[in-house]
């Protein structure tokens, strides 16, 4: 997701100025990819994943210029690391599974990473990865 950087960079911007905006766009992103098959049709886990990542943060729609995949993304920005200040980007992609009622969740969380480590990105992702799992 090209448009990542430029997203987080403006989360940050918006809690701490034009500078911290410059300063995010340099900072390194720590990132976490989890997949999981979850035991449904890829229309249920659709409604599943849209409600849960509503619970997370706000919407973030795609780009009208990004490939097809990624317009078929579902994007949230929310919070991690302490306090949960630190603005993580998670993105979600679903794929039909092998099986007929099986459906294939690719999640990503990526956040900027300051001096202090806070593995935001890590930890939103393993967080929303369990919210996804059926009981």
């Amino acid at each position: 997701m090209d448009d990542e950087d430029e997203i987080l960079a403006e989360a940050l911007g918006s809690l701490g100025g034009r500078g911290a905006r410059f300063v995010a766009r340099r900072l390194p992103k720590n990132v976490r990819e989890i997949t999981l098959h979850l035991p449904m049709p890829t229309a249920e886990a659709r409604t599943r994943v849209s409600a849960v990542l509503g619970m997370q943060g706000r919407r973030i729609a795609p780009r009208r210029s990004a490939p097809a995949e990624e317009r078929r993304a579902l994007r949230v920005l929310t919070g991690g690391g302490a306090w949960n200040m630190n603005p993580v980007l998670v993105t979600v992609l679903l794929a039909a599974g092998e099986a007929e009622d099986t459906t294939v969740v690719r999640l990503r969380a990526a956040a900027k990473e300051g001096l202090i480590r806070q593995r935001a990105g890590e930890k939103t992702a393993e967080r929303v990865a369990r919210l996804l799992l059926p009981d």
